[in-house]
């Protein structure tokens, strides 16, 4: 346990962000599972409705810090040539 006055504080705030942080990586996760399972299932304009929402959500995730920029593009592009397949 930190005894200097910063350290404690700075504890506090990393709690806080762990937190915050781990609530929005869950429903990252849970948005692009889910348009993972809807694109499993063929059904299109259910399909684009989900990827749609999955990448909001995976741009909310680096605009808050939690996801790397290039993390999010790779799975944005991975999930949107699911997508372009099904269309065909």
């Amino acid at each position: 346990m930190a005894n200097i006055k910063s350290q404690i504080k700075r504890n506090k705030q990393n709690e806080k962000r762990r937190v915050r942080n781990r609530v929005e990586r869950g429903s990252m996760r849970s948005s692009v599972s889910k348009a993972r399972v809807v694109l499993a299932t063929g059904a299109a304009e259910e399909s684009k409705e989900a990827v749609m929402a999955a990448i909001s959500s995976l741009d909310r995730a680096v605009t808050k810090g939690i996801l790397h920029k290039n993390n999010a593009a790779r799975r944005k592009s991975r999930l949107m040539k699911r997508l372009a397949a099904l269309a065909k």
